[in-house]
């Protein structure tokens, strides 16, 4: 018997940088590359990482060294759909699919250089928890407002 995969399972296809409401920008690297000539497909995950979390950074929502609450990932997938290669630029579009009380679903799309469609896109899954006990914790106020506005507009609810 077979049975439809969720919507969200499906393989999605390149996206415009339209889809996304927030950009990083990440230098590739030397290392980077394997030896097929691009970037290795783990990179990858290290870009969808430093994306969200430079963002939460620099936004002053995520003090990575001494704040009360941290995220950790419980869950990733990544699509490709053209190559990336040293010394390629690379933007990462951000935006938030889902917020819970203590998760959160990003979703990444990577631009090599001024591409018009993403390269590859994927997603992961923050869980908000306490740093000394590691449970999960109510998302802060001042994260949360900050995640509210890396919905896509065409996907926030109307008022």
């Amino acid at each position: 018997m077979t049975t439809a995969a969720p919507a969200d399972a499906l393989r999605r296809g390149p996206e415009p940088r339209a889809a996304y409401p927030v950009f990083s920008a990440i230098s590739t690297r030397w290392m980077d590359n394997d030896v097929y000539g691009h970037v290795n497909n783990v990179v990858y995950y290290s870009f969808f990482d430093t994306a969200v979390n430079g963002l939460l950074v620099a936004a002053g929502v995520l003090d990575i060294h001494a704040g009360a609450v941290i995220g950790l990932v419980v869950e990733t997938q990544c699509s490709y759909f053209a190559p990336i290669a040293f010394p390629q630029a690379v933007t990462a579009g951000v935006r938030v699919a889902r917020i819970g009380s203590s998760s959160v679903r990003y979703e990444i799309g990577l631009f090599a250089d001024d591409a018009a469609a993403s390269a590859a896109s994927g997603h992961f899954v923050h869980v908000y928890v306490d740093r000394a006990t590691r449970r999960p914790v109510p998302l802060p106020p001042a994260l949360k407002a900050r995640l509210q506005a890396w919905i896509p507009s065409s996907s926030r609810p109307l008022a």
